[in-house]
């Protein structure tokens, strides 16, 4: 896949994971919502010519796109979107960090998507 292609599929997973928790499919949800993070996140390393096959380097280019922008949310951005990834398989979320997270991560892939080169 394209750069492009992964932010497009980024959009669409934060559009299906607000559906998915208005539906109350919490699980799906949180899988969704923490594929946007890392479909975001490969963009970029995808462009920037980066490693992004596993979750190291994923993590290693969330805190190397930190570095490079001077911007710690990039980092944290990405470990909030985990705990929805570790969500899916265990549930174990609270309503209230449920909706205290989610905007985190919105803000997240878009701030990520900004940094996009044309």
């Amino acid at each position: 896949m394209t750069e492009q292609e992964y932010a497009q599929c980024a959009r669409r997973f934060l559009v299906d994971s607000d559906r998915e928790f208005a539906a109350g499919e919490r699980q799906q949800a949180s899988e969704k919502l923490y594929g946007a993070a890392n479909e975001a996140l490969t963009a970029i390393a995808v462009q920037r010519g980066w490693k992004h096959r596993t979750h190291r380097d994923m993590k290693n280019a969330s805190q190397r796109l930190s570095e490079e922008c001077g911007d710690p949310f990039l980092v944290g951005g990405f470990a909030i979107a985990e705990k929805f990834h570790k969500n899916f398989f265990h549930d174990e979320m609270e309503d209230y960090e449920i909706e205290i997270d989610r905007p985190a991560v919105h803000e997240y892939v878009n701030r990520v998507l900004a940094l996009m080169a044309g």
